[in-house]
């Protein structure tokens, strides 16, 4: 915490950076629900108290919503694995590629060595350089890294073109370092806002979302978290619910080729079981399952991306270290099914919350996007026997 107090200080006379909230602008989701209020709750493992990425311990989450104008509908999304110098405290990471039609940086390195030593970024397609450009600024001026001389940022991507003016390149150093350095755990705001600003999902309005999972202790007593950028497209399915189908909107409808299922997606997965990089790529592939349990295509123009981590501080990789060995015991592959599991209910339900709690969003060349009906969504439900309206007061 201290280093982060330290370079806020220091990246604030270097960038001009205000901490303003400019979130301000953002729609009210107040009175929409998350999945759980109305019944949606997918998989047989129990959720953490906040449902949300930040039941992992240490995880922190900030978002910058840039809404101005009638034409700019954007954000910044970041995931931090811990709140201290990243860059010197590594954390094991994998990153797999369910579609790769995206921008993805940092990718190689990851392959590569297995750890992620920096922020993880989310935005919109033609900002993840600056958002580069603005991870490796924070970095650099953190105390203890005056002689960083290569940094590896991780920055994923969808475009929200419809609704944002994305050739404005709205999205600024500042934004980033806001998000950045406003990263806290608790409660993660949903839909509408950072990232997800502009995003759609499945003809509707799409998001930022998020869920967890909890092992039971007999098998370790871990926790799984997942916060998606949804904006993707096919034929919506909600805990096996045929929402898409039922409500006529999806990909193939009629014989000239139905609503685009191009888009993409961004897939942050986040544990406290003691697993290596190895263990992480298999997490991560799960997710894939999770997400497709939503409906999705992965269709030619979607790029599809899960980056998942461990924040077991006993696998960290310190950036200079006298010995020659590093690491600990890591989950054996028998021990891994559980976290499977986990990864693919949080990944679903995360996608649910989405859309959920976005609302309609009017954005460039009065573009619109309805959120998710949630009468028509109830009716359905209880067709099918299924879910409720959300509590009285919501």
């Amino acid at each position: 915490m201290r280093d982060r107090i330290l370079a806020l200080t220091v990246i604030s006379g270097l960038s001009g950076l205000s901490m303003s909230t400019i979130a301000l602008a953002q729609p009210d989701a107040s009175s929409r629900p998350r999945a759980r209020d109305i019944g949606l709750a997918p998989g047989v493992l129990k959720t953490g108290p906040l449902n949300a990425i930040t039941d992992v311990a240490g995880v922190l989450v900030g978002q910058v919503t840039i809404w101005e104008g009638d034409g700019v509908r954007t954000g910044v999304t970041a995931i931090l694995p811990h709140g201290g110098n990243l860059f010197q405290e590594k954390v094991p990471g994998a990153i797999y590629l369910g579609n790769a039609f995206g921008k993805l940086v940092g990718y190689t390195q990851v392959q590569e060595l297995g750890f992620i030593e920096t922020p993880i970024v989310l935005t919109n397609t033609l900002s993840v350089w600056e958002a580069a450009n603005a991870v490796v600024t924070h970095l650099l001026a953190l105390p203890g890294n005056e002689e960083v001389r290569s940094i590896n940022p991780v920055i994923g991507e969808t475009n929200d073109g419809y609704l944002n003016d994305i050739r404005g390149r709205h999205v600024g150093e500042r934004h980033v370092l806001e998000a950045i350095l406003g990263a806290k755990g608790g409660r993660v705001v949903e839909g509408v806002v950072g990232a997800g600003t502009g995003t759609i999902a499945f003809g509707w309005k799409g998001g930022i979302g998020t869920s967890s999972r909890v092992l039971p202790e007999s098998l370790g007593g871990y926790t799984v978290g997942a916060l998606v950028q949804s904006n993707y497209g096919g034929v919506l399915e909600m805990d096996g619910l045929p929402v898409g189908v039922e409500m006529g909107q999806y990909y193939l409808k009629d014989e000239v080729g139905g609503r685009d299922a191009d888009g993409s997606i961004m897939m942050v997965v986040a544990t406290d079981a003691p697993v290596g990089a190895f263990g992480l790529a298999r997490i991560a592939k799960r997710a894939m399952l999770g997400l497709s349990r939503t409906g999705a295509t992965s269709s030619n123009g979607s790029g599809d991306y899960v980056i998942a981590f461990s924040t077991a501080r006993e696998l960290r990789s310190a950036f200079e270290s006298s010995g020659r060995t590093e690491g600990a015991p890591v989950l054996r592959n028998d021990d891994l099914s559980p976290l499977f599991q986990a990864a693919i209910e949080a990944t679903e339900e995360a996608v649910y919350n989405s859309m959920l709690k976005a609302v309609d969003v009017v954005g460039r060349d009065g573009n619109r996007i309805e959120a998710l009906p949630l009468d028509r969504l109830l009716e359905i439900g209880k067709k099918y026997n299924r879910l409720h309206p959300p509590a009285s007061g919501r």
